[in-house]
């Protein structure tokens, strides 16, 4: 589905990637792993649209899509910080999405499934950081793409909502879904990741499956491996 190749980006005098080259298949969780600065949400925003590489193709789907905006109608993504207006209520901000997007949402069932229901008419200025990531679950995966970009999508979560979303991502890999997540936690990528890729420094250092790392670095979980390669390329 999505094909990199020699993707390039500065930020001024700073390298963020580095020739970055990566296929992700048209099924499954692909977890994109890597330090803070590693390249990982500039690698997210590229395939979005959203920054654009000083070198380097994107395509999705076999198309190129620099330029173009069309294909992001086929994309669901959460971005790491949900910045809503302060002004509108939740349910405002729900039927605004669904209007611009005019297509068909189960937004009444994430709403159920989050306990969403006491804070449909609150303001989102005055929610909690948690109900607003419950809030960006639900405007997330209220829509049925084929792909879904979820940019640390467990930050602030309950144990209940937390096994929600799990459920959901399980869901959407069972209807054939590609699902590309950044993660911090380790037990989450462990427990859900078909696959994971590896940034460092703006480079690809490793793609493959959670055993194959361990593997690769002779330890028993992907906490100790996964450190065990920053110590090794400090």
């Amino acid at each position: 589905m999505i094909e990199i190749t020699g993707l390039h980006k500065k930020f001024g005098k700073v390298e963020v990637l580095d020739s970055v080259s990566l296929t992700i298949a048209d099924k499954g969780i692909f977890a994109i792993l890597g330090p803070n600065g590693s390249g990982k949400t500039t690698l997210i925003k590229s395939i979005l649209g959203m920054v654009i590489p000083q070198q380097g193709e994107i395509k999705i789907d076999g198309e190129v899509i620099k330029g173009k905006y069309d294909y992001r109608k086929n994309i669901d993504y959460l971005p790491q910080i949900a910045r809503f207006p302060d002004n509108i209520t939740v349910t405002e901000l729900i039927n605004m999405i669904k209007n611009l997007r005019n297509r068909q949402a189960n937004d009444t069932e994430l709403i159920d499934m989050f306990g969403l229901e006491p804070f449909l008419d609150k303001k989102l200025g005055n929610l909690s950081g948690g109900t607003k990531q419950k809030v960006n679950l639900v405007l997330a995966f209220m829509f049925d793409s084929p792909l879904l970009i979820l940019d640390e999508p467990t930050t602030g979560l309950d144990p209940v909502s937390l096994l929600h979303l799990k459920d959901l991502i399980r869901k959407e890999r069972e209807a054939g879904k590609t699902i590309l997540i950044t993660t911090h936690i380790m037990d989450f990528v462990e427990t859900m990741a078909d696959e994971i890729v590896f940034l460092l420094e703006g480079n690809i250092y490793f793609k493959g499956t959670v055993a194959e790392l361990k593997q690769k670095s002779d330890r028993n979980d992907l906490e100790h491996a996964i450190a065990t390669i920053l110590s090794e390329n400090k």
